[in-house]
């Protein structure tokens, strides 16, 4: 069974995604505001938890920043706001996953599954992994390089999981979309370029002649240590 909580101050979405959630098995958790919403992540351990960011108190972004320093819960941000801007930002703070209004709820239900399991997979955790020119602390998500530590962004942590789960192994670029940024996206080949040049920069000690995450052209990106 996965437990649920769904974040939202509209009582009939509430209770829609209530009735949906516990029609497939689900165990629900709901809040209205985003205080309460923190202190049940804290209170109920949630294994997803389901994100407006038009809350009543606090605006669900900082909702997801202040969550994410202390929990890796996985996050699906339930959204009016469609631009591209608002997506990044949620994502780059650590969301799992956007989907806008109007929604489909079966297609909302899938994206819970997925979170889930991905969720799991975290939980399992992939320890330490060293390289000559890094160091990077799964578990803790410290990455050090020469001695000093460097930040990454909860993207950027997640791109490393999926390429590192298997070093020197080729992940497809539609492997790579539907983990880190959910089951609908597969063909924004460009969000992957965009985060594999910025760990570059901050990891290889040469970014325009990486050793360490490798574009296959075409195909993929591969990580060898």
């Amino acid at each position: 069974m996965i437990r649920v909580l769904v974040v939202d101050d509209d009582p009939r979405l509430q209770r829609t995604l209530t009735i949906a959630l516990r029609a497939h098995g689900n165990d629900v958790v709901t809040a209205n505001d985003g205080r309460t919403a923190i202190q049940a992540v804290e209170d109920d351990a949630p294994d997803v938890v389901i994100l407006d960011l038009g809350l009543p108190d606090i605006d669900g972004t900082e909702v997801l920043r202040r969550l994410r320093l202390s929990s890796r819960v996985p996050v699906i941000v339930l959204s009016a706001r469609h631009d591209s801007d608002d997506t990044v930002e949620a994502l780059d703070l650590g969301a799992d996953d956007y989907v806008t209004k109007p929604f489909g709820v079966e297609e909302l239900l899938a994206r819970v599954r997925a979170a889930a399991r991905r969720g799991v997979d975290v939980a399992r955790g992939l320890g330490t992994l060293s390289t000559a020119d890094f160091m990077l602390d799964f578990a803790e998500r410290r990455a050090t390089v020469a001695d000093a530590e460097i930040r990454l962004t909860p993207t950027e942590w997640r791109l490393l999981e999926e390429l590192c789960r298997d070093p020197g192994h080729l992940v497809s670029q539609q492997e790579l979309l539907h983990t880190v940024w959910g089951p609908a996206y597969g063909k924004e080949s460009n969000y992957l370029r965009v985060y594999a040049n910025q760990l570059r920069r901050k990891l290889e000690p040469d970014p325009s002649s990486p050793v360490h995450i490798i574009t296959e052209p075409g195909l993929g990106y591969r990580f060898n240590p």
